[in-house]
């Protein structure tokens, strides 16, 4: 193959062929330099632009006659490429799938403005916990969480006087569907489900048990099953009438659900899903409306002493722990100097700072030594995921 000639400058053995005639077109023709006269073989350079084929000139035509309609959004509803194609407006079957070919993804909305500032206002100014907030507003935990962080973040930066991207965001909250702040005396529509139960590692296993038919086999003796624990006991066992009378139980004592195994083995005891869930309060409350249904005052207070007992157990478990945090550390604050030293005492055990020494959560030991990610042979992938 003849080598490639450089566009920026011609070489003298060139200018016989460029005459003003070629020099004047677009094109130049340029003999190969392996190639006998007669049989000329000739490289095109050119600048023209690519001439448009089928798709790319359908394309256009779309943008110019139906698509048209996309360039500028309708505020308020979403600029999907379905609005198109469907008849009932922007609440229609599609209104939140974007993609026609793809039936299965739908666009989930976000938080309006006035929503995130609520949930903001009620758990940092009038002081409400996570959890009834997440009941009433049908938000889940964590995002109340992750909303709280973003508002302070946002207020810091407002006084720090940095810029906020607040066009990028209107603009946002107008294409996207959003869950707005119900109105006063309007009951609010929940924003996703909030008691959602990721499936538990231990219940993929398929486990044969045999149970006498004059025995009753409950989800609380399911999960000991599933986590290889004994049986009750007689007394034990009849004192749970329902799986969520264990729920109030264990929000008080979390050591009660038991654990078994020994070393790295160690587990807690698989408990029903009416445990695990996010909001075992729910199921009582439920229970209680149907058990009772014309006593709603009732219900209503016996569901909030519930909460109220809850945040209770769940305050005096943050104050002890961090009792505990004081005890075990010294705080020493020397003169004329703009740093406080905490001293920890640490006993250096194969729990504590691994059976080598290295483990990551070690204090003290294992600073300075060289991390060991690039020694060969070494494992760099998870071998282990606690659930």
């Amino acid at each position: 193959m003849a080598p490639r000639i450089q566009s920026r400058s011609v070489s003298n053995t060139l200018l016989p062929y460029l005459t003003s005639t070629s020099s004047s077109s677009s094109t130049t023709s340029v003999p190969s330099l392996f190639s006998t006269p007669s049989q000329c073989l000739s490289r095109q350079f050119s600048a023209t632009a690519a001439p448009q084929t089928k798709l790319r000139r359908q394309m256009f035509e779309w943008l110019s006659t139906e698509g048209a309609a996309l360039k500028h959004h309708i505020p308020g509803e979403t600029n999907y490429l379905t609005r198109l194609k469907q008849r009932g407006g922007s609440d229609g079957p599609d209104s939140r799938r974007p993609f026609p070919n793809n039936q299965n993804f739908i666009s989930e909305p976000i938080l309006s403005e006035e929503l995130r500032n609520e949930v903001y206002n009620r758990v940092v100014t009038k002081g409400q916990s996570v959890r009834v907030v997440s009941v009433d507003l049908g938000i889940d935990m964590q995002r109340i969480a992750a909303v709280v962080r973003l508002v302070e973040l946002e207020q810091r930066q407002r006084k720090q006087g940095k810029p906020l991207a607040l066009p990028y965001a209107r603009a946002i909250h107008e294409m996207v569907p959003t869950t707005p702040l119900a109105e006063q005396g309007e009951r609010q529509q929940f924003h996703e489900p909030i008691n959602d139960l990721p499936a538990h590692p231990l219940t993929g296993t398929q486990i044969f048990y045999p149970v006498p038919e004059s025995r009753s086999f409950t989800r609380v003796e399911a999960g000991r099953v599933f986590s290889a624990a004994p049986a009750m006991e007689h007394s034990e066992a009849g004192a749970i009438s329902h799986p969520s009378d264990l729920a109030e139980k264990i929000i008080e004592n979390p050591n009660a659900t038991g654990w078994v195994g020994k070393g790295d083995n160690r587990r807690q005891i698989l408990q029903p899903a009416d445990v695990r869930i996010p909001h075992p309060h729910l199921v009582s409350l439920e229970r209680d409306r149907i058990t009772n249904p014309k006593e709603r005052l009732a219900v209503a207070d016996a569901h909030a002493k519930r909460l109220e007992r809850q945040d209770a157990a769940e305050k005096r478990r943050r104050e002890r722990a961090a009792a505990r945090r004081e005890q075990m550390q010294t705080i020493v604050s020397p003169e004329e100097s703009r740093f406080d030293y905490r001293i920890k005492d640490t006993v250096y055990t194969a729990e504590t700072t691994g059976k080598d020494g290295r483990a990551p959560w070690a204090i003290g030991r294992r600073y300075g030594v060289p991390h060991r990610d690039r020694t060969r042979g070494e494992v760099k992938i998870p071998t282990r995921v606690d659930a």
